[in-house]
């Protein structure tokens, strides 16, 4: 994603907020009516009406920040919700990572959570850092394919053992309901589980003696009609005895029957035996594709990300000329740091009503965005770079919820992953599902449904889906009894009265802590900075 899209994805997450007033109504419209990708039809359909989609920090109302707390009802923080400030540096021959890590090691300080949420780079055609930048590319894709070439491997060789168990699990029932139905009291069951078993006898074994079959001994042909008819009444070897049949049918009949109780036991456990056999090979080929997972991942995440394209933002493709030895990078930081009423309850700012009063958690904000245009220079035999050359870094303040910041990073990560999972996505949807769904009933049958009934699942061991997963964790603080939207894919709720209050006096704390770091930063490093965050920017 370019991090110019990071302040659309916000105006639409939070429209009443960070939206132009004039396209809030037509946002709110679109996340309703939209199919697909909500937010994102929401950006293109407000750029199709040719109208600005955020608020501009520049043309925000400047005032203190002090005095505007203790107006807390007053919401200033919501009239001028956003703070921006920008320094541009040229040194080709310093580095710039000692900029991007004092910026880093400065936001740990009051920011309690730092995400990075673009790592993007091209370098141009010409240079030899995208030439051996390319070979790793290489090498990760070559790793990749014979990774998920034994993955293939695998996934066939679990689909045929789940059908050659679910195979012995049919073979199987038969004997499980005779055994129920000898220790019931129903001897008509009882009975009739034993002629299914006849049945399968009859069909899969007695069958092989040929013209010394049951069957082909009862056609009529050698006078033992009555043959088949007393087997299949005969209940045991001692009931052979009661029947009212001829001595040599009843001596053949003896011999038979007790070969079919004999078959019962042995082929039974022989089927066990081999189901438990299968069951166990399939539990080590189920863990073994776990491992290629967690083996996999990593080479897909570097290729993915060695394999950025920045060529659809225009002023970047000005800045690589094929020939140059030139790259660029991206790289947006967003810092969170919860906001607690309570503070400004124990400081007098907000009433007492605040220290009780649910609403959903809010953040302050702050989004940091990298660009740099750097001259890479191969500084030893070893692969190691030095990059020398100018950055821009831009600090944006925001207050969001909870729900907001989890949209957020959602849709980053979809559009992030977008490519890995087109590619991967016939193989990660409904079939196999199904398999999964299969592994755990071999696996762990009933006990396991059970456990499932009596506790909610929490935690997704799925190793199809856990292949790839979103490499960047949602951020999830819920705040005890806080309002829940239904469907966030269709917009997350608008603010009540509290939570306005709430996300003004977080927005006037963002803004100031935007206005600390980008202060704190100039002068540390020399620069001429302004005495007060109230004067012009």
């Amino acid at each position: 994603m370019a991090y110019d899209e990071i302040h659309k994805l916000i105006s639409v997450i939070s429209p009443e907020t960070y939206a132009n007033p004039e396209v809030k109504d037509l946002i709110r419209k679109t996340l309703k009516e939209s199919k697909g990708s909500s937010y994102q039809e929401a950006i293109k359909r407000v750029k199709n009406e040719n109208k600005d989609l955020s608020k501009k920090a520049k043309d925000l109302e400047l005032y203190n920040y002090d005095d505007a707390k203790k107006d807390a009802m007053g919401l200033w923080g919501l009239k001028s919700p956003i703070e921006q400030h920008e320094i541009v540096y040229d040194s080709p021959a310093e580095g710039l990572e000692p900029v991007y890590f004092w910026i880093l090691d400065f936001l740990k300080g009051p920011y309690q959570q730092i995400d990075k949420l673009v790592d993007n780079f091209q370098s141009s055609p010409g240079s030899s850092h995208f030439s051996e930048l390319q070979g790793k590319a290489t090498q990760m894709q070559q790793e990749v394919s014979r990774t998920m070439g034994n993955v293939n491997t695998v996934i066939k060789s679990i689909l045929n053992l789940i059908y050659d168990l679910k195979e012995f699990k049919l073979r199987l029932a038969p004997y499980e309901e005779y055994e129920k139905a000898k220790k019931g009291q129903d001897e008509q069951e009882k009975y009739n589980k034993l002629l299914a078993l006849k049945q399968v006898w009859l069909d899969n074994v007695d069958i092989k003696k040929g013209r010394g079959s049951i069957n082909a001994l009862s056609s009529g042909e050698l006078d033992f009609a009555t043959f088949r008819d007393g087997f299949m009444a005969v209940e045991s070897a001692e009931h052979v005895k009661k029947l009212d049949l001829n001595d040599r049918v009843k001596r053949m009949l003896q011999q038979r029957t007790e070969e079919f109780f004999r078959w019962i036991s042995e082929s039974e456990a022989s089927l066990k035996q081999r189901y438990e056999l299968e069951k166990n090979y399939l539990r080590s080929q189920h863990n073994m594709l776990k491992l290629y997972s967690r083996w996999v991942k990593p080479y897909l995440k570097a290729a993915q990300k060695l394999g950025r394209d920045l060529s659809g933002n225009k002023s970047i493709d000005a800045s690589l000329v094929t020939a140059f030895n030139s790259t660029i990078f991206e790289l947006v930081l967003l810092a969170t740091s919860a906001y607690d009423p309570k503070d400004d309850v124990s400081a007098e700012l907000l009433p007492d009503i605040f220290k009780s009063v649910k609403t959903r958690k809010y953040y302050k904000v702050i989004i940091v965005e990298f660009e740099f245009r750097s001259i890479p220079q191969k500084i030893s035999q070893k692969g190691d770079w030095a990059f020398g050359g100018k950055v821009n870094i831009k600090f944006t303040s925001y207050a969001l919820n909870d729900e907001e910041l989890e949209v957020l990073k959602k849709e980053i990560d979809k559009d992030d992953f977008q490519l890995i999972s087109q590619l991967i996505e016939g193989a990660t949807d409904s079939s196999l599902k199904e398999i999964e769904k299969d592994i755990d009933d071999i696996l762990e049958g009933k006990d396991k449904k059970e456990k499932e009934k009596e506790t909610p699942k929490s935690d997704n061991s799925n190793p199809f889906s856990a292949l790839f997963q979103p490499l960047i964790d949602a951020l999830k603080p819920k705040s005890k009894g806080a309002i829940k939207t239904e469907d966030t894919s269709k917009g997350v709720n608008p603010d009540n009265e509290y939570e306005k209050v709430i996300r003004s006096q977080a927005a006037l704390g963002a803004r100031e802590l935007c206005f600390t770091v980008f202060d704190v930063y100039k002068k540390a490093h020399g620069m001429p900075s302004h005495q007060s965050h109230y004067d012009s920017q």
